[in-house]
């Protein structure tokens, strides 16, 4: 047991082992067990440990297939999965938009000021003056009922199919680069092309998030899966590490958005 927690940061091994506790009771039950939603370092932990097993499988669905976060299905090799097996809805906030404008953390404050927890919540899309998030579909009827105010405006939710879902055109641009180390400081100067001291001095400023926490430690070790972002560059994901370069370096495959 203790192998499976050295290949991962020791503060996930709580969340190590509610997977672990999915995968026993999916294998004890036979029967799908569904999860909230996961960050990108979740679903890559959950991948790894179910792996390509034969009694226990895993999918993922966060509403179109470049969600970030994504609710996950445990489920035994006899199920087949559909898109309607993750209860996810997809709604769009209705506001006077001729008056006032709506924003993503406007949107995530007041949702989470309704008690429910972010783990409930998928993507939060924003095109323009339109708003639309992704969410579990069993809280459905008290997001209907309770959230009836966002900022000043007067809102009301309005379930929409997921061929309607925003289109952004940010697209992850995938890429391999080398960088002096698997530190945070390190790999930020790779992505993003800055010096060594730039990107200290960002961690240093509160700029810089690892996984969604703000991160002050430079020399923080970066895993595969993790989602860094720099305020004012753009996000930088780690979706592959290939090894190391002739001189030491270490080569990784990553997705980057600015």
């Amino acid at each position: 047991m203790s192998s499976i927690y050295q290949h991962f940061r020791p503060e996930e091994k709580q969340f190590i082992d509610t997977v672990l506790d999915w995968k026993e009771q999916v294998e004890n039950t036979y029967a799908s067990k569904l999860t909230d939603f996961l960050d990108p370092r979740q679903q890559f932990i959950l991948q790894s440990i179910i792996g390509d097993g034969v009694d226990v499988r895993c999918g993922f669905f966060g509403g179109r297939a470049q969600s970030e976060r994504k609710r996950a299905l445990l489920y035994p090799e006899y199920f087949q999965p559909e898109e309607k097996d993750f209860l996810v809805g997809l709604y769009e906030i209705e506001y006077p938009r001729k008056f006032m404008k709506l924003e993503h953390p406007m949107v995530l404050g007041s949702l989470m000021s309704l008690g429910v927890r972010r783990d409930k919540f998928g993507d939060i899309l924003v095109n323009e003056d339109r708003i639309q998030f992704f969410s579990n579909e069993e809280i459905e009827s008290f997001l209907m009922t309770e959230l009836r105010e966002i900022g000043r405006a007067s809102v009301h939710l309005r379930r929409i199919p997921f061929e309607e879902a925003i289109q952004e055109p940010e697209q992850w641009r995938e890429l391999e680069i080398s960088a002096a180390s698997l530190r945070l400081d390190a790999i930020i100067s790779a992505a993003f092309n800055l010096s060594r001291q730039k990107s200290q001095a960002l961690i240093a400023q509160k700029l810089v998030k690892l996984n969604w926490k703000t991160v002050e430690n430079p020399a923080a070790e970066c895993m595969e899966g993790d989602l860094i972002s720099a305020r004012r560059l753009g996000r930088c994901k780690i979706i592959e590490l290939l090894g190391y370069t002739k001189k030491s370096k270490s080569r990784l495959k990553i997705g980057l958005l600015k």
